[in-house]
């Protein structure tokens, strides 16, 4: 008969083996598809060039946009003017 010791021991070791297995699994998926990319990129490179400034332009322009909000000011704002 197994001890509650021995139960939680071996299903710790199941858990581990679980993870190891799932972690071995995910960088497998993330090599392969890394090699993909480069591959796609040495193919086609003003299409990665493309892809790669458009991906800069959105973070500067939300990284503008956040300076903006978090300064309070406003480009909507209207001055007033006497009639």
């Amino acid at each position: 008969m197994a001890t509650a010791t021995q139960r939680n021991t071996q299903k710790n070791t199941s858990l581990t083996d679980r993870a190891r297995s799932a972690a071995s699994g995910a960088q497998t998926r993330v090599s392969n598809a890394t090699s993909a990319t480069v591959d796609a990129a040495k193919d086609h490179p003003y299409a990665a060039a493309g892809i790669v400034a458009g991906a800069i332009a959105a973070v500067g322009g939300a990284a503008y946009a956040a300076t903006r909000k978090s300064d309070g000011t406003t480009t909507t704002s209207k001055a007033k003017t006497k009639h």
